[in-house]
């Protein structure tokens, strides 16, 4: 139910707020999960969006707590040469009286080309290393550097017969998998939350893609969304609103980044009800839990 407009500041700060029949009073706490889209795949798998909490104090009625969900970054076509995939989109929240939370989007899987474009790029996780010409390196995670980590680096490329094998994209608990002689890098696995009541894990990376000329072992996708490798159309995208990377392949198109989600959990009796880009507001136990698939805001 929305606040009541028409209460008067001094009265706020003495007995706190009423929304109808419920009186909120403040401060009180809203824990938040905010997770970016994962990174799109070329060869390589691609890495998860990054992956961070935060437990922030609301001291008044009328903050405005502004939410941002990234998309999943695109796959592309992972034939030698082409370009390396897409880095998936950061996701946010900020507010007056807040601490910005901003988690980077995943970063795109390597492709089997010679030069840089063999090395997977930075985000949240970074991605995956392809093999040609050389043992690409995977992407480092954690870019930019939050404390804790927001995810982790994917695995490198082996340039060596008779299947060679690209990297694993990083997930927000592990490192991509490295690519070996015989087999393609898993992705790194995600990091599980209950901020919704029943654990559920986000932010896994993207599997290692082969070849369809010389099918190999294709990687798997980490738990937590991750889109495992492919040897052959379609590819494997990552699975939307967990942050997962994009599944490899060294064909058109590979897999694409899982877009982001944000969520945010506090006491029922704290909830306000006024809300923009439709959350989904579910119960759990005590509290309400927001979940954002998309854009929007929540005002307290």
């Amino acid at each position: 139910m929305p606040l009541n407009s028409t209460r008067g500041a001094a009265s706020a700060k003495a007995f706190g707020l009423t929304a109808g029949k419920k009186s909120i009073t403040y401060p009180f706490d809203i824990d938040f999960l905010v997770i970016a889209g994962g990174g799109g795949a070329s060869s390589a798998g691609a890495g998860a969006g990054g992956f961070r909490t935060s437990t922030q104090t609301i001291t008044s009625a009328g903050t405005v707590i502004t939410v941002t969900v990234g998309d999943g970054g695109a796959g592309v076509d992972g034939t030698q040469p082409g370009p390396r995939g897409n880095n998936g989109s950061d996701s946010s929240i900020s507010g007056s009286g807040l601490s910005t939370i901003t988690s980077a989007g995943g970063g795109g899987g390597a492709n089997v080309a010679t030069g840089g474009l063999r090395d997977g790029l930075a985000g949240g996780s970074g991605g995956g290393g392809a093999r040609f010409g050389g043992d690409g390196t995977g992407g480092a995670g954690n870019t930019p550097s939050t404390s804790p980590s927001q995810g982790n680096n994917g695995g490198s490329g082996k340039d060596t017969a008779p299947n060679y094998g690209n990297g694993g994209g990083g997930g927000a608990s592990a490192v991509g998998a490295n690519g070996t002689s015989t087999a393609g890098g898993n992705g790194g696995d995600g990091t599980a939350s209950s901020i919704t009541g029943p654990s559920v894990t986000y932010a896994g990376g993207g599997g290692s893609g082969g070849f369809t000329g010389n099918p190999g072992v294709v990687g798997t996708g980490g738990t937590g969304g991750g889109g495992a490798g492919k040897n052959s159309a379609p590819s494997n995208n990552g699975t939307a609103n967990t942050g997962g990377g994009g599944g490899g392949f060294e064909g058109n198109p590979a897999g694409s980044g899982g877009k982001g989600v944000v969520i945010l959990s506090m006491l029922t009796t704290k909830y306000s009800g006024t809300t923009t880009g439709s959350p989904t507001v579910t119960p759990s136990g005590a509290n309400t839990i927001l979940q954002f698939n998309g854009s929007g805001s929540y005002t307290t």
